[in-house]
């Protein structure tokens, strides 16, 4: 007999609930791209957080039963992961992102950028100025990437910036979930640079929207969970990337470095400047389409970014 056709006072044990979520994912339309990319993957993941046990959890835990309530709430979510197609860490409210845990639903899209690589080594060998002491994350969401930063990086201090109110509302959560200052970390609403002060940044630290029109309608239904404005970006996906390469000179220190992510419109990035040599980083985490550029390079082809 079938977990779904039990009655849910039956025990059920903690290895056979995922064996059947992972039999169910992999027979029905889901779509794996919000933090795993199979269906075994995100079966243990569902399952280890109704049970409440943490996501290192080892074998042992395969022999332990699932209390009926849990069996209950472990059918409801799969059914919703399943017919709804809502990605996972929407349905459990939280991501994880570079070793941290963070709140994660509808305002923002799902935290899944490679940046998180770069943050964790130190952003070498692409960083060649002082101890970074101030960062800018534009475009934040929901604050990963520059929370991340202000975590790993106590003597820095980082700003989040983003368009979107709600997008901010849960940076700020999140902020207050790490523990972290307001003294070090600030939070702010502006349409890019607009809205910023006179502040020079050591690094900064962008994955705005870069999906193209085209791009955009064709991508699985779980994506289209997520906010559109966080998304979108005009008909080749690189409106704001545009935007962000013709100001962020400005904002940078004579040493300063600005990383961004285009993901798969990195093609037509290369195709839109022909003459510029961007750096593109052979990530080892996976992603694809995240640039390095220097203060001086922004200098150097500034008249470019104008065409």
């Amino acid at each position: 007999m079938s977990f779904s056709n039990r009655e849910t006072t039956v025990p059920i044990k903690l290895g056979e609930a995922i064996d059947y979520c992972c039999r169910e994912l992999e027979s029905s339309d889901a779509f794996f791209g919000h933090g795993t990319d199979n269906a075994w993957d995100e079966a243990v993941q569902l399952v280890l957080a109704v049970a409440q046990l943490p996501t290192d959890s080892g074998q042992e835990v395969l022999h332990r039963e699932i209390r009926p309530s849990q069996q209950t709430e472990l059918l409801a979510l799969l059914h919703r992961r399943i017919h709804e197609q809502v990605p996972l860490p929407y349905l459990l409210g939280r991501a994880w992102f570079a070793g941290l845990e963070f709140l994660c639903d509808e305002r923002a899209i799902v935290p899944r950028s490679p940046l998180a690589e770069l943050i964790l080594n130190g952003f070498q060998p692409w960083y060649f100025g002082p101890e970074p002491r101030r960062i800018l994350d534009l475009c934040c969401g929901g604050g990963c990437i520059g929370l991340a930063v202000a975590h790993y990086y106590p003597n820095c201090r980082v700003d989040l910036v983003d368009i979107d109110r709600d997008a901010l509302a849960l940076s700020h959560d999140n902020r207050v979930r790490l523990e972290l200052p307001q003294e070090r970390v600030r939070i702010i609403q502006s349409d890019g640079f607009a809205d910023l002060d006179d502040t020079r940044y050591d690094i900064i630290l962008t994955n705005p929207p870069y999906v193209d029109s085209l791009e955009l309608e064709a991508m699985p239904r779980e994506y289209h969970a997520e906010p559109a404005l966080a998304l979108a970006s005009g008909a080749d996906g690189l409106d704001l990337t545009r935007r962000i390469l013709g100001s962020a000179r400005e904002f940078l220190t004579e040493t300063g470095l600005i990383i961004g992510e285009v993901g798969h419109s990195w093609r037509s990035l290369d195709r839109c400047f022909p003459t510029i040599p961007f750096t593109w980083i052979d990530c080892e985490d996976g992603g694809e389409g995240v640039f390095v550029m220097s203060a001086q390079e922004l200098q150097k082809y500034g008249d470019c970014w104008q065409d």
